[in-house]
């Protein structure tokens, strides 16, 4: 199966060091998070952690529906943060089905 162009610019933030995985290390971030990426299978404490950071940094929350952990190539990871403003805005401009950007209400 070919990669989705949102796999691929989270590859590049692999690659540059620019992606922040796990709501521990994110938790300890203190600035410079564009994006908020969380696994649309995700407890509810995980999913309230990922408002809350998305609160707190100003920035979009992107809901993965399925396929999380293979996209931010960790196993049991649950939620990343993008670093890099540019991916971020390479990666909210891409129109997956897979992918769906958080307005509100209930995730």
């Amino acid at each position: 199966m070919a990669q989705s162009k949102i796999e691929t610019y989270v590859g590049f933030c692999i690659k540059s060091g620019k992606i922040t995985r796990g709501s521990g290390a994110v938790s300890t971030l203190k600035n410079g998070v564009y994006l908020i990426m969380v696994d649309g299978t995700a407890a509810k404490n995980t999913q309230k952690l990922a408002f809350k950071f998305k609160n707190r940094f100003s920035c979009p929350l992107l809901i993965c529906k399925a396929g999380f952990e293979s996209v931010v190539n960790k196993d049991g990871c649950k939620l990343a943060a993008i670093r890099d403003a540019g991916l971020a805005k390479a990666i909210l401009s891409v129109n997956d089905d897979n992918y769906e950007l958080y307005f509100g209400g209930n995730i």
